[in-house]
């Protein structure tokens, strides 16, 4: 595959995602349905009240379409691309049912964690069959140093992709933020998968980011949708699912720098809490601390845009 056809895949994600999102921005205005705030939240996010959400069923829709028919086209249509595209639409689909019960009983309550949980371990635990299935390793790299786990390497995936969704979707918070993270994060991981020549993972890498970046226009402050957790989960299980097909497990915590942070804020917000009574943030995931120390969203934004950028070129000087 020259750059010429790899530009194809990127440019028939986003044409579908840019056609597409208008359609489904007016299915919900005519529905008459949209986000639900959280009370706990800003209260300047108020305003949002009403905005359509689920807008990740556009790019979700627009990456799968595209990996199917392109891999096809360049026969690659493999297990492994397979399996990633699984992972993708499973994970969309559990966002889907919580946003979509969200919608429904008009409250930003959905799915119970439980459930959410146990399908996205249900989606791990298949992701690491088909990946073992293929003869893929049961070693982790541990910064260069691979660790030999055997079937504890399974435990390890199921953490790892479970993780990593729920920490994409704490920082799915303000318009824009993980449409324009998760372009950096895939990037930077189509670039080693096209360094490693694993033209699968590069497939499904370059599908997904021609979905964000033709998202991002109607997801931008002002947002015009939301990513909503059908977006958010998908991407985040996805990433970990890619670290660990290209065996760069732990690139995920540089490359995924500012998901480890915002999930970071929340576990110490809670356990600080606890303890203590105190709240170490004016509010969590991360980005809210931000928001309430003064910072307009745009300029949350741009400095967490940067982190991630500075990240992802910092790991791939380490991996190249």
């Amino acid at each position: 595959m020259d750059a010429a056809q790899l530009f194809i895949a990127f440019v028939s994600s986003f044409a579908i995602t840019v056609a597409g999102m208008p359609f489904i921005i007016g299915y919900f205005h005519m529905k008459k349905q949209g986000q639900e705030i959280r009370e706990e939240g800003p209260k300047w996010h108020n305003a949002k009240a009403g905005t359509p959400t689920m807008g990740g069923l556009g790019f979700l829709a627009a990456s799968v379409l595209t990996a199917l028919w392109f891999g096809a086209w360049q026969g690659k249509l493999t297990n492994s691309l397979l399996i990633l595209i699984f992972v993708l639409l499973l994970y969309g689909i559990i966002g889907f049912l919580d946003d979509f019960l969200k919608l429904a009983h008009k409250q930003n309550e959905g799915l119970t964690s439980r459930q959410k949980f146990i399908g996205q371990v249900v989606g791990a635990i298949i992701f690491y069959g088909v990946y073992r299935f293929e003869g893929y390793p049961d070693t982790l790299n541990l910064f260069g140093f691979d660790l030999p786990l055997g079937i504890l390497y399974g435990l390890f995936v199921i953490i790892w992709l479970v993780g990593f969704s729920n920490a994409v979707n704490l920082t799915d918070g303000i318009d824009g933020l993980v449409a324009g993270l998760g372009t950096i994060s895939f990037a930077a991981y189509a670039i080693i998968a096209a360094y490693q020549k694993q033209y699968e993972v590069l497939i499904m890498c370059l599908s997904v980011i021609g979905g964000l970046v033709g998202f991002f226009p109607y997801n931008k402050k002002t947002a015009k949708i939301f990513m909503g957790d059908v977006g958010s989960l998908a991407l985040g299980g996805l990433l970990a699912a890619i670290s660990v097909m290209l065996h760069q497990e732990w690139t995920l915590l540089l490359i995924g720098l500012v998901y480890v942070f915002e999930t970071a804020s929340v576990m110490i917000q809670v356990m600080s809490f606890k303890l203590t009574g105190k709240r170490v943030f004016k509010m969590s995931p991360l980005h809210h601390h931000f928001e309430m120390s003064g910072w307009s969203e745009w300029k949350v934004d741009t400095v967490f845009w940067l982190v991630g950028l500075v990240a992802a070129g910092i790991t791939l000087a380490i991996v190249l």
